[in-house]
């Protein structure tokens, strides 16, 4: 399965809502840290899909859960 960078734009809002900054600086969380790397990765190949298997496997959790979560708030709003 691929994620395209509008699904990983979802996913980094998903967790940044659960998981704000922190700090004076702003420090990103864990969770969103992990899936700006691969964002920044996508921007900078300018490529608008990766392969989910091709994410190590921290960033492909965060995605999975924002993906689910966000089907089940569609299937609950249906």
């Amino acid at each position: 399965m691929d994620i395209s960078l509008p699904e990983l734009e979802q996913a980094i809002n998903y967790w940044r809502a659960r998981k704000p900054s922190v700090g004076e600086e702003c420090a990103l969380s864990a969770e969103v840290s992990a899936l700006a790397r691969v964002y920044a990765l996508m921007i900078y190949h300018r490529t608008a899909y990766i392969a989910l298997a091709a994410l190590d496997p921290v960033a492909r959790q965060l995605i999975e859960i924002a993906i689910n979560q966000q089907a089940r708030l569609v299937q609950a709003g249906a």
